[in-house]
């Protein structure tokens, strides 16, 4: 239903009438040419380009469609966020115990509960640990008990969008998420002993890494096309079995891929990092309820949001922006969080903006979505509000940098255009986007959006009219 509502808009969508500079509904030739060199109509292509501190837009064509922005949407739901909470936020992760800790000994179950904080990566966790051991904390009889109450345990299956499941962008969040859930296969080639290397990281204590990988002397076209991957779970381990050619000319070569269910890895993690750091722990795992009888214990705290959306926006992490979008639900709206609450949480900060987007759909404000729309124009006002900001420094500093880091560090190499765009992009199959801030060659801060919809559009072809795109804006008169 959601995707015939969505398909009545894309064709029925009547624009709405806004002042414009003579010239402003006609695409630039450069652009025109692009389309055309690449094989694209103009139909399903919006451009939107706004020079800050001008009243009306430079380029406004077909700004008022409503297009799929994959990752792009990713910029409303980060402003929203920064603008409702603050860039000083902080997530909380906490430790209770039902008995006192003696001597460095808890006789009774440890329990953690996650407050959604989107970026416990390893190293966190591993000084999160690091605190209980400083705490004196150093033989847990019990077991680890995992309480994800902060978040609603809402349907969904990692399966759903693209059936990759074992994708780290598929993550679906929790209240405890830990590492993204993802373990970083990393295959390196040893000629001299005729064998591929497979280290893993982190190294769960309850993975096992079954290496039948073939070492060939071929030349290297796509390291990962001849590589299979299969799990087997037991009771209290996951076996990964990597088998097929790995062709040693390719050089070394990384692989981020979930292999297990939230508390297993959870588990798996903790019993390595706990023993390392010389604690004892032999027990099990199981989600539940910090009891009120309990005692808090220990308190780690994440890095402030600020940084947080530099991860965000910079890499295009789907799973950071939905435990982003779940938190801003049970903040405004009270705990559980959830999607419905997260959502209604950014509408309402569009509405004290005075932002209004009647074709606004969001699923999960991550664009990782068949169903979220938005059109061009409206995209660049919340960019334009992002630019009106009193976290305006926040907010733009969390973009991809042309040329110099993110999802942007192998583009626009050329020296003209390094570090002169602060871009969100934004990729998924019939889809390309992008929407940010370009310094042009005269100084000038210019908006802007542009959202393709075509069956090429994620193909090369759609990144060279992206491109044509923002060179016109760079160099534009």
């Amino acid at each position: 239903m959601k995707m015939m509502t969505i398909l009545f808009l894309g064709l029925f969508w009547l624009p709405v009438a806004h002042s414009a500079t003579p010239g402003a509904d006609s695409l630039p030739a450069p652009v025109t040419a692009a389309l055309r060199d690449n094989g694209f109509p103009t139909r399903g292509f919006s451009l939107y380009v706004h020079e800050i501190g001008e009243a009306n837009p430079a380029i406004a064509v077909s700004a008022d469609v409503p297009r799929l922005p994959a990752s792009t949407i990713k910029l409303l739901t980060t402003l929203a966020a920064l603008e409702e909470l603050g860039p000083a936020w902080r997530w909380k992760t906490e430790v209770y115990v039902t008995q006192p800790v003696r001597d460095g000994h808890l006789a009774g179950d440890l329990y953690i509960k996650g407050y959604g904080d989107p970026y416990l990566v390893i190293e966190h966790f591993w000084r999160f640990l690091r605190g209980l051991r400083a705490e004196g904390l150093e033989t847990i009889d019990g077991d680890l008990i995992l309480d994800q109450s902060y978040f609603a345990s809402e349907a969904g299956d990692p399966a759903d969008f693209d059936n990759q499941p074992l994708r780290a962008y598929n993550v679906l969040p929790a209240a405890l998420l830990v590492n993204f859930q993802a373990v970083n296969f990393r295959f390196i080639p040893q000629s001299s002993a005729s064998r591929v290397e497979i280290i893993a990281d982190p190294l769960l204590a309850n993975v096992i890494v079954d290496n039948r990988m073939v070492l060939s002397d071929a030349p290297c076209r796509g390291w990962a096309h001849k590589l299979g991957m299969k799990l087997r779970q037991s009771a209290d381990s996951t076996r990964v079995i990597f088998s097929g050619r790995y062709d040693a000319d390719c050089g070394s070569h990384e692989l981020f891929r979930v292999v297990s269910e939230p508390a297993p890895y959870i588990l798996g993690l903790f019993r390595s990092l706990w023993t390392q750091q010389g604690g004892r722990f032999q027990g099990g795992v199981r989600e539940g309820t910090v009891p009120a009888d309990s005692s808090l214990y220990y308190t780690a705290w994440s890095l402030p949001l600020g940084d947080v959306i530099r991860s965000v926006n910079k890499f295009s992490n789907n799973v950071m922006t939905r435990q982003l979008l779940l938190t801003l639900g049970a903040e405004q709206a009270g705990s559980p969080g959830t999607t419905e609450k997260g959502i209604h949480a950014v509408r309402e900060w569009l509405k004290r903006r005075k932002l209004f987007f009647p074709e606004l759909v969001l699923e999960n404000g991550a664009g990782l979505s068949r169903t979220e729309t938005i059109t061009a124009r409206h995209m660049a006002q919340v960019l334009l509000a992002g630019w009106q900001s009193p976290y305006m420094p926040e907010y733009i500093s969390s973009l991809a940098l042309a040329a110099m880091d993110g999802t942007l560090r192998r583009r626009f190499s050329n020296a003209e255009f390094e570090g002169q765009m602060h871009l969100k992009t934004g990729s998924l199959r019939d889809v390309r986007s992008v929407g940010g801030y370009v310094l042009d060659r005269a100084g000038r801060r210019v908006v802007v959006v542009s959202l393709h919809n075509h069956p090429k559009a994620d193909s090369p072809a759609g990144e060279r009219v992206q491109e044509a795109v923002l060179k016109w804006v760079h160099e534009r008169p």
